[in-house]
């Protein structure tokens, strides 16, 4: 019996890096598709959500079960609690992913972001990629070091989400009003992402130590 659990459990870590992968293809893909415009590339992240979804399901009704089936306790149950927890983050992550590729899509052929803004969804682009990396070697790993840099790669998140108000906000701004929404919306997007990143990173710091830490 214990054996079975134990592999139940491995399972579910298994599902969860899968997941994350998905996870990290899509805000990949879903940034490149922003940037530049590729309606293809939006469209493959859009339909893609829904394997995200799917495993999400999947993994919730097995941890499910073993709350029921085996009343884990001590570390195990922090395991399968901290599981769900982590998978409801994971899925929203994938959401944020479609959301950024659904405004490409919207903006096609055009592209979504002012030039006045461009280098600054670069970088944010490029800070929610590490934080899926991190995510998905963390679940693998549980290496808090890793989180450690995930949480340094959600506060440079922070600090460009204020970064697209300052742009919206100064006098020489242009563009606009469908414009202006575009760049709040994904900014929000993309700084929501980096923070269901921190929680995912700070579940594991919990699974590892026993503290979790929320500020």
């Amino acid at each position: 019996m214990r054996q079975i659990f134990e592999a139940e459990l491995q399972q579910v870590g298994e599902d969860l890096t899968e997941m994350s992968r998905l996870v990290e293809s899509a805000i990949t893909r879903a940034g490149t598709a922003l940037l530049e415009a590729d309606l293809q590339l939006a469209q493959e992240v859009i339909a893609s959500d829904k394997t995200i979804d799917a495993i999400e399901d999947s993994l919730d009704a097995r941890c499910v079960h073993l709350l029921a089936q085996q009343a884990p306790v001590a570390t195990d149950l922090r395991v399968v609690v901290s599981a769900l927890r982590m998978s409801s983050s994971l899925e929203r992550m994938g959401d944020l992913a479609r959301h950024v590729a659904q405004v490409a899509r919207g903006r096609y052929p055009a592209q979504a972001i002012v030039p006045e803004a461009r280098d600054t969804f670069v970088s944010m682009h490029d800070a929610a990629v590490r934080v899926a990396q991190r995510t998905t070697k963390l679940l693998a790993t549980r290496d808090l070091t890793v989180a450690e840099a995930l949480e340094r790669d959600d506060d440079r998140l922070d600090e460009l989400h204020q970064e697209t108000f300052n742009k919206l906000l100064a006098p020489e701004w242009q563009g606009t009003v469908q414009e202006a929404v575009d760049v709040t919306l994904v900014a929000r997007y993309y700084e929501r992402f980096g923070d269901h990143g921190v929680s995912v990173a700070r579940r594991v710091t919990f699974l590892v130590t026993g503290d979790f830490h929320d500020e």
